[in-house]
């Protein structure tokens, strides 16, 4: 399409041409993407995502290497990454030599970590939402701006001086 000149606008390395003369469709796809990335939503939303990343790999060592050896010790020297069962029927020592020996595995001490991780993790945001929530400030109630009529008890504006509903005289002092 070409435009007439007196609606294009020059800059010293750049022609505009004004937003409301551009259809949506000629956009194309990275017009629309470019849109739709730069909207603040998305970058929030893929800060948030990294920032929860580094905190998941937080939760993951916290698991492992704080809660999990206490815990194994308490129920009589059990390393949970060990637990598994050995679908090949042989029986192995751990479950790094049985992944060695390329022995098919039902890893169940690794999906109670795993579990426990959810567990930290969920908590950890319920604690962080709850917080923010009671951080946000209440909107105070709005006052009212109306009245009850004395006569037939139906809601009329405020100032009113007759009733809308049974038309008494509600007078200047109300």
């Amino acid at each position: 399409m070409t435009w007439p000149k007196e609606l294009i606008f020059q800059t010293p390395n750049k022609y505009y041409i004004p937003d409301d003369l551009v259809e949506k469709d000629t956009m194309g796809f990275i017009g629309e993407f470019r849109e739709f990335a730069m909207k603040g939503n998305v970058l929030d939303m893929a800060v948030g995502i990294i920032i929860g990343a580094a905190f998941g790999s937080i939760i993951t060592s916290l698991v492992k290497d704080i809660i999990m050896p206490p815990l194994g010790l308490i129920l009589g020297n059990v390393n949970f990454t060990d637990l598994f069962i050995s679908l090949d029927g042989k029986s192995y020592a751990s479950l790094a030599v049985a992944q060695a020996a390329g022995a098919p595995t039902i890893n169940y001490g690794l999906f109670i970590n795993t579990i426990i991780n959810f567990i930290i993790v969920a908590l950890a945001i319920f604690i962080v939402i709850r917080r923010v929530n009671e951080m946000k400030r209440k909107p105070e109630p709005a006052k009212p701006n109306t009245k009850e009529c004395p006569f037939c008890k139906e809601s009329i504006p405020k100032n009113a001086v007759k009733c809308s509903h049974c038309t008494s005289d509600l007078g200047l002092g109300q």
